[in-house]
């Protein structure tokens, strides 16, 4: 277990991405007294469904309460799936093979969507297309991977089993029973991908207002009008593109969300044999944990970037950096003789049904519930939100099913459920690794 001198003498607590491109806000521009639609959050989703909503010609406002990026757009921990980030239900109802089938095929999409975005518009974000290993924590796991990878090989997703004896061809551990590696994953830098979007965002002319909380929203006929710390607006349409970061401002959403809070760490610069040692392919890591750890190396390959969640009362970033460490070192014993530089926090949204969802509610369009595998899924979702907007879809997204599900006994106060549903799960992942 990993040691309260974890620490580097130039540690902060905030993102490592923030090295790069922070968040920032320096020229406020005005909230208009009108616009076309107007977008609440200006992550990933709000951005992109404003940037495709710009290529169509229909003028969009993005307005956030704090700098545009703050939130977990510039936190993630930048892995990126294709199907496979379609996962079987923890304790939801599984849906029928045909939705998931359905579903797989647009989250592919979403990949190469963004794929696409990264390429033709030249952003420079650490896109490394490389593939993804999933580490089975037990044998039981091992065998139940046989049926996913079919599935995947089935959807075109390219997957393939890898067993324990092979499994140092993918990662420096023993830690896993074998495991599966999918070809279609990749990794980015999440803040310069976020900045690479506001920035096709504003050569398309579109307006994003920082530091604007909406503090209320009022349908008045067929417009909105929305009360913003920095002046009011009227819109003929409006977004909800808020995810881990929903509040009071639209209760029907907040009792559709669960926000959890994802907490991440960067290691110090790591000596090149090491860093092979852990990757040697350069791929991403998951785990078939239900409490998910997932981890990389970053961009330029000098450091591993490893998120958990470890204990399921909130805590800081720097109170849970031990214990997340703790858990790199269960699988890297060789990272002892190193260093903590960053650690930090970001919110994702899970769903009741754990599945992403976007179209309209009470007159309010959205895209929200990424359930964690937020880069392709909300920039995906948004860019399809825009097209319905805009009336040119000519496709019906899977994600926009006309249902969005509540749960009775859930209000939006997270306070007993999360401990009590994070804690079943974790005694379930430590049964099924203990029975092998």
């Amino acid at each position: 277990m990993a040691k309260s001198g974890i620490f580097h003498e130039d540690y902060k607590e905030r993102p490592y991405w923030w090295e790069a491109y922070a968040p920032h806000a320096p020229d406020l521009q005005d909230v208009p007294a009108e616009t076309r639609v107007a977008i609440v959050g200006a992550g990933y989703a709000g951005l992109a469904t404003a940037l495709e909503l710009g290529k169509l010609g229909i003028e969009a406002t993005v307005i956030d309460a704090a700098e545009p990026g703050y939130g977990a757009s510039t936190r993630s921990g930048g892995l990126v799936g294709g199907g496979h980030s379609i996962k079987k239900p923890l304790v939801a109802k599984p849906p029928s093979p045909e939705r998931v089938a359905d579903m797989v095929a647009d989250a592919t999409d979403g990949f190469y969507m963004l794929e696409r975005i990264i390429e033709d518009e030249k952003i420079e974000c650490g896109w490394h297309r490389t593939g993804r290993f999933t580490g089975a924590i037990s044998r039981g796991h091992f065998k139940a991977m046989e049926q996913q990878a079919a599935q995947m090989q089935e959807s075109g997703g390219g997957a393939e089993l890898i067993p324990k004896e092979r499994q140092r061809e993918f990662i420096g551990s023993d830690y896993y029973h074998g495991g599966m590696a999918a070809s279609e994953a990749a990794h980015l830098h999440p803040a310069l991908y976020y900045a690479g979007l506001k920035r096709l965002c504003e050569e398309r002319g579109v307006r994003i207002c920082a530091m604007a909380a909406v503090e209320k929203l009022d349908q008045r006929g067929t417009s909105w009008h929305l009360k913003t710390a920095r002046g009011d607006v009227e819109a003929g349409d409006v977004v909800i593109a808020t995810n881990g970061y929903t509040g009071d401002l639209t209760p029907g959403f907040k009792r559709r969300l669960v926000p959890i809070s994802a907490y991440i760490i960067a290691t110090e610069e790591l000596p090149k044999d090491l860093l092979q040692s852990i990757s040697p392919q350069n791929c991403s890591f998951v785990e078939t944990m239900r409490v998910v750890p997932f981890f990389r190396l970053s961009p330029d390959g000098t450091r591993l970037v490893f998120g958990s969640r470890v204990k399921w009362r909130d805590l800081t970033a720097s109170e849970m950096a031990p214990l997340i460490f703790g858990r790199a070192l269960e699988r890297f014993p060789e990272l002892a003789d190193f260093k903590v530089t960053h650690a930090w926090q970001g919110n994702v949204a899970l769903t009741i049904d754990e599945e992403p969802h976007m179209g309209r509610l009470d007159g309010l369009h959205y895209a929200l519930g990424c359930n964690g595998s937020g880069v392709a899924q909300m920039t995906y979702m948004g860019t399809q939100l825009a097209r319905k907007i805009a009336r040119v879809a000519n496709y019906r997204c899977a994600f926009d099913s006309g249902s969005f599900p509540t749960h009775p006994l859930y209000r939006g106060n997270k306070g007993l459920l999360v401990p009590l549903v994070g804690n079943y799960l974790r005694a379930r992942d430590w049964w099924d690794r203990r029975m092998g």
